[in-house]
């Protein structure tokens, strides 16, 4: 079995697979505070309460946007797990052509989620994740990738607007029912959820004009990747585990390149 590790801003998603099967899914928090023994624990915890012992993992891959907490959890794979992780990095094998100035400053996490569009999905294809940022980034017929865009995720903007004001109320992610709120809690949430929402259209329409196709599919992922979807019709597939399939993806592609 193959465990694959996307390690994000605020959780890291991780998920165990036998062949391409996904047989168990786990989040956990994303700390620098974390010691390597200390996600251990946590890790081999879930394995043991599933039933799945630590010598039945026989690969490990990762991708991760928080250089600072790599270390810890290539520590603790090798203290708890016998083995280095394969880090996606550019010069692995992933079946994309990264049409991108310097390789190295796009989100190995984008990496893995065009590698999964393209294998499940096919081309040209806009995908988007909706995370702690969101992204939008696009891959061609012939697995090109050929761009995208970073915003902040609505919670962050949300959460900067707590922040910086002293009367405004923290809220819940919750779309109203119109625009026009007579409460504050109404009110921010008609400018934060459906001006995301708006934004997020805009976005999909700019990229397909620029791509030369008004109807590119587009697939959704990420934790607010649902509530975006169900309120708009621009996003033709929600796709929950679109970055655990391409890490596995990658990971049975650089492993074929070794064995030849």
């Amino acid at each position: 079995m193959i465990l694959t590790m996307d390690v994000g801003n605020t959780n890291i998603k991780t998920a165990l697979f036998d062949g391409v099967e996904m047989k168990k899914y786990w989040r956990l928090s994303t700390s620098s505070t974390h010691t390597s023994d200390e996600y251990g624990f946590l890790l081999s915890g879930l394995l043991e309460r599933d039933g799945i012992d630590r010598s039945d993992i026989e690969g490990i891959v990762m991708s991760s946007v928080v250089p600072t907490i790599n270390f810890t959890l290539e520590h603790m794979c090798k203290n708890y797990f016998g083995q280095s992780p394969m880090m996606v990095a550019p010069g692995i094998k992933t079946g994309i052509n990264l049409k991108y100035e310097n390789p190295r400053e796009l989100g190995s996490d984008r990496i893995a989620n065009a590698v999964a569009v393209q294998a499940e999905y096919g081309g040209p294809c806009i995908f988007i994740d909706f995370g702690t940022a969101t992204t939008l980034d696009a891959v061609s017929r012939e697995g090109v990738y050929l761009g995208g865009c970073i915003t902040a995720g609505v919670r962050v903007s949300i959460d900067g607007l707590f922040q910086k004001t002293a009367l405004l109320p923290r809220v819940e992610l919750v779309k109203p029912d119109t625009v026009l709120g007579l409460t504050a809690v109404g009110q921010i949430q008609a400018g934060a959820v459906l001006g995301y929402i708006g934004a997020i259209e805009y976005l999909i329409r700019k990229a397909r004009e620029e791509m030369g196709d008004p109807e590119v599919k587009v697939v959704a992922t990420g934790g607010l990747s649902r509530m975006v979807a169900e309120n708009t019709n621009l996003i033709d597939v929600i796709d929950p585990q679109l970055v655990l399939d391409g890490l596995r993806i990658i990971y049975e592609r650089a492993r074929s390149t070794e064995n030849r």
